[in-house]
């Protein structure tokens, strides 16, 4: 049975925004905030730093009861029990995943157009990040597609939708109006220097 998941308050990490703070002090007190989903991002490690990472993000996402899905890599998220992956279109393989997962394993695609949604609902994705909602220093070369696309790709599948992207505090509001499950942030939580006291003030939007 697949894993019951809120997407309302999505983090992604990436320690390029923590100016020198401790990872796991900092996604600890996004789990104290009260993130619903945390998705682990780590780019150019070997697998068994990976693992090691992942392991100890595990315990204390469990330790919060918070669901953890692994970005692209489909074997830390195997070794670790994780609750998922999210694949981005560029690595995209909805099937090698649902293989290797097996089908109690949440399965996220990245989308940018109706076009992409659809396709990635017909192959068995369990949800869709869209975006760039607004434009982002997370991914410099991601174009914006708004909130009428994003509204667009909600209206055409019937899977949750999450946006990403340039998403704050000031702007979570707006994007959860499209009717969307969820919004995932990284800068918008992680730059803040009390990320804690952001991730509260994001509950109460």
């Amino acid at each position: 049975m697949k894993p019951s998941i809120d997407y309302g308050i999505y983090l992604v990490t990436d320690r390029q925004y923590l100016a020198g703070r401790d990872f796991y002090v900092c996604l600890e007190a996004a789990l104290s905030g009260g993130v619903t989903l945390v998705q682990l991002r780590e780019k150019n490690i070997d697998l068994p730093t990976f693992l090691k990472i992942g392991e100890k993000v595990k315990i204390l996402c469990d330790s919060y009861k918070v669901p953890l899905l692994i970005n692209d890599n489909i074997t830390v998220a195997q070794k670790i029990c994780a609750a998922g992956v999210h694949l981005g279109q560029e690595d995209d393989n909805i099937e090698q995943a649902r293989r290797q997962l097996g089908e109690d394993t949440i399965i996220g695609i990245s989308a940018h157009t109706v076009d992409e949604a659809l396709d990635a609902e017909k192959r068995g994705a369990d949800y869709l990040g869209v975006g760039a909602v607004y434009p982002t220093g997370s991914k410099l070369d991601a174009k914006a597609v708004g909130l009428e696309r994003l509204r667009a790709i909600k209206e055409a599948v019937h899977i949750p939708i999450v946006g990403i992207g340039g998403i704050g505090v000031d702007k979570y509001r707006q994007v959860m109006s499209c009717g969307i499950a969820g919004c995932a942030m990284i800068s918008g939580i992680l730059a803040n220097p009390n990320i804690e006291e952001v991730v509260r003030t994001i509950r109460k939007k």
